[in-house]
């Protein structure tokens, strides 16, 4: 059993994500709600080196739950695999009274709390990323209104695609993981989904697929290409070389990251920041809260950490079936 929580301090880490706001929002209200005091941490980890850390109220957060982004801000702080900058992180959030850290982030944050709670602070994980790649979960905050933001860009570049009778390559957000390309191509009907966990690398597949679209009257073609992959632009004029057909690419980029929480992503946000500080209450630390076959629910951190996720099989079969 953990110590007794009366400071419970929150950092937003990692690559930022639409419902971030949301969940800090939570994880104030539901904290102060409970007696707690909470300090914010600006820029993550490296806010946290760099002790900029303050007190919150419930005003600060205060018309914050439909915005994009993350208030507290968030940075990048490789220094942090470091044991000896662990161990000093653990000493600053006891010089400032904090004895509980709430972490809003992705597997790299996660190991960051993994290791504040081996020097003694409790921590509980919250997971944020976009990319819907942590595998103890079926939900992560910002994926929903990604995928949104991605589907509709999508459809608008399709218009144009047709228009000009084009094969047009979409390359949407995910380095190691394909989930937004999936659900983004699946809901555009893309003739192509190209993600990192299945792709042979062969190119003559995909410029077959385009030769016998083409002879079969269809006007143009759709692919999405996940990042991991990439070379989205190279593998355009490669394809318009041996198809004949004007192929043009697109990347959509960071505006996949911003953008108003749709509301999937602002209520399950707020689920879960409320969650974290139910369990820091109860005395756990070390958790990670999860949404898991319809259910919220907390894993052990270093369990979650080596679970692997998986495109799903059906998925990948109608994404390809119902072209």
């Amino acid at each position: 059993m953990s110590k007794q929580v009366e400071t419970i301090g929150v950092l937003t880490s990692g690559g930022d994500a639409p419902g971030m706001n949301a969940a800090m929002r939570a994880v104030v209200r539901e904290a102060l709600f409970k007696g707690k005091k909470v300090k914010g941490i600006s820029r993550g980890y490296a806010g946290l080196l760099n002790e900029d850390i303050f007190d919150m109220t419930a005003s600060d957060v205060s018309e914050t739950i439909a915005r994009g982004g993350t208030k507290l801000q968030t940075a990048r702080c490789t220094e942090f695999v470091d044991p000896d900058v662990q161990k000093m992180a653990a000493e600053i959030c006891k010089k400032h009274g904090i004895d509980a850290l709430v972490v809003i982030g992705g597997d790299g944050s996660f190991r960051g709390a993994l290791a504040l709670a081996q020097h003694g602070i409790n921590t509980i994980g919250v997971p944020g990323t976009i990319d819907l790649d942590i595998a103890c979960t079926d939900y992560t905050i910002g994926f929903d209104t990604a995928i949104n933001t991605a589907m509709e860009a999508i459809d608008k570049i399709r218009d144009t695609s047709k228009s000009h009778d084009r094969c047009t390559i979409i390359e949407v957000m995910g380095r190691h993981a394909g989930y937004i390309a999936l659900w983004c191509g699946i809901a555009c009907g893309a003739e192509d989904i190209l993600l990192p966990e299945k792709y042979n690398h062969n190119e003559q597949d995909i410029i077959n697929h385009v030769i016998e679209n083409r002879k079969k009257g269809k006007q143009h073609h759709i692919i999405i290409n996940a990042e991991g992959i990439g070379h989205s632009a190279s593998m355009a004029k490669r394809i318009e070389a041996a198809t004949g057909m004007e192929t043009r690419a697109s990347i959509l980029g960071y505006m996949q990251r911003g953008g108003i929480p749709t509301c999937k992503d602002r209520v399950y946000a707020s689920v879960m920041g409320a969650m974290a500080v139910d369990l820091l209450c109860e005395g756990k630390s070390n958790r990670v809260v999860a949404y898991k076959n319809g259910e919220f629910c907390d894993f052990d951190i270093e369990e979650a950490l080596a679970m692997k996720k998986e495109i799903p099989d059906y998925m990948n079969y109608i994404s390809k079936s119902l072209v």
